[in-house]
């Protein structure tokens, strides 16, 4: 199974996990990062990057997650690839030790 980004990521989007993933499997929305489940190799290097721990094993995700496992399947079909590391969410760090975020999710496609 692949690995999963969780709430903690929204209107955080740091994006240390993005330039060591070897299958560029991270997609980008507004305020949100995705991993395409169907090419994430399983491999975990991502995970210990992001400095708000939202990246999980989905066989290891808490109950209260559970639902981003079927979110970032669906989002990586319409959200772009990213590839390099960028800025983090301009106000990243008033949010990064907030929880229950999911309704702050911007679901827009971002245009580059």
């Amino acid at each position: 199974m692949a690995y999963v980004v969780t709430e903690a990521c929204i209107r955080c989007t740091y994006t240390d996990c993005v330039e060591v993933c070897p299958t560029d499997c991270f997609r980008q929305g507004p305020n949100f990062l995705v991993i395409d489940p169907d090419e994430c190799i399983d491999c975990g290097v991502c995970a210990p990057e992001c400095p708000v721990d939202a990246i999980v094993p989905a066989e290891e995700i808490e109950e209260s997650q559970r639902s981003f496992i079927e979110l970032n399947a669906t989002l990586a079909k319409q959200w772009p690839t990213i590839t390099l590391k960028q800025a983090p969410h301009p106000d990243a760090e008033d949010w990064k030790a907030v929880s229950a975020k999911l309704q702050y999710l911007e679901r827009e496609a971002v245009v580059s």
